[in-house]
């Protein structure tokens, strides 16, 4: 049963691509017929399958989960009591336990069983650039 271990270096709050990745595993795998799990080593950033077409919708991702979860600066965020690790931290933490660091893709004839416009993405909470590790484990 393959499985790798790779790292996507972020910028920043916002979603990272890595189909491509994922793509090339399966296709080096030989594994016709299967189930990739991927599942990010990380509590403050998480995976979605999601569009990858038009990247305004990534922008709308990122600005909605930055309104429903702000900074604890924010006076609305007042009733947070993890701050040591700076105002972005604790919120991070949210929106990971909001979404998920876990995901799974079937695969048929080796390749992944997306759809047209879906792509595979680190959805990274912090403010500040990280190395994000991605664990990718492709069973029969």
């Amino acid at each position: 049963m393959p499985q790798t271990t790779f790292v996507i270096s972020t910028l920043g709050q916002g979603l990272y691509e890595f189909t491509d990745q994922a793509n090339d595993f399966v296709c080096r795998s030989g594994l016709e017929d299967g189930l990739l799990t991927v599942f990010v080593r990380h509590t403050s950033c998480s995976l979605l399958i999601q569009e990858n077409a038009d990247p305004d919708v990534k922008t709308d991702l990122n600005s909605f989960f930055r309104r429903l979860v702000p900074p604890s600066s924010d006076p609305s965020m007042g009733w947070v009591v993890h701050t040591t690790e700076g105002p972005d931290d604790m919120p991070a933490h949210i929106k990971a336990a909001l979404t998920q660091v876990s995901i799974s893709v079937p695969v048929s004839s080796g390749r992944l069983m997306l759809g047209t416009w879906q792509g595979i993405y680190l959805f990274e909470h912090r403010d500040h650039p990280h190395w994000r590790e991605v664990v990718l484990h492709l069973s029969p």
